[in-house]
């Protein structure tokens, strides 16, 4: 993560497959002994999460305020779920999750609005990760982390673009995600001056 535009840089890749989703670990919306921050080391390690983190803040950072994550991304399926995730990572390392979301992607335009996806076309998605309020400490980073699956809290996609509730299938899809000029991923923080 930077605050510079991007620039040329390579998409980035993975393969979700429903059949092994990428597991809930803590969470602001989880209900019982999993709910709240823990150490995602276990999340990040997998090959179908995308992980993204500023270098070191120099300076005591406050995010308070809904956060959004703006995503250009392309799957080769005709629905898929893209997920995002706000990490806080301390100075030692650890990873703590803060707040997250998930849009389906037939519902890019709007709940009102379901339409299946163009396999391989880019386009934006605009995944609400509700509301934080957290102090970045002077060394820590910020992260992103980017899938298509956080299972239990949200239900998986099973990529075949069928109507809910009538599919047993399950299907991969090879998910692409952009950060270049033309199409310029980025996370939306509300930043809180501090005097």
């Amino acid at each position: 993560l930077s605050t510079a535009p991007p620039d040329e840089e390579k998409a980035d890749r993975f393969t979700y497959d429903p059949n092994n989703p990428v597991p809930s670990v803590g969470g602001n919306n989880l209900v019982g002994a999993t709910a709240g921050p823990y150490d995602q080391a276990k999340v990040e390690a997998r090959q179908d999460v995308l992980v993204y983190s500023t270098t070191a803040l120099e300076q005591d950072t406050e995010v308070t305020g809904p956060v959004k994550l703006v995503l250009w991304a392309s799957s080769d399926a005709p629905d898929t779920d893209f997920t995002a995730k706000l990490v806080d990572v301390d100075a030692e390392g650890k990873a703590y999750n803060l707040c997250e979301g998930i849009l389906r992607g037939r519902y890019r335009e709007g709940p009102d609005k379901p339409a299946l996806l163009e396999p391989g076309k880019s386009e934006r998605f605009d995944i609400d990760l509700w509301v934080t309020s957290n102090l970045f400490r002077r060394g820590h980073r910020i992260r992103v982390e980017i899938s298509s699956s956080n299972f239990p809290r949200f239900d998986r996609n099973p990529n075949t673009g069928h109507p809910f509730g009538t599919d047993a299938q399950l299907v991969s899809a090879h998910q692409t995600i952009l950060h270049d000029r033309e199409h310029p991923s980025h996370l939306v923080l509300p930043i809180i001056p501090r005097t």
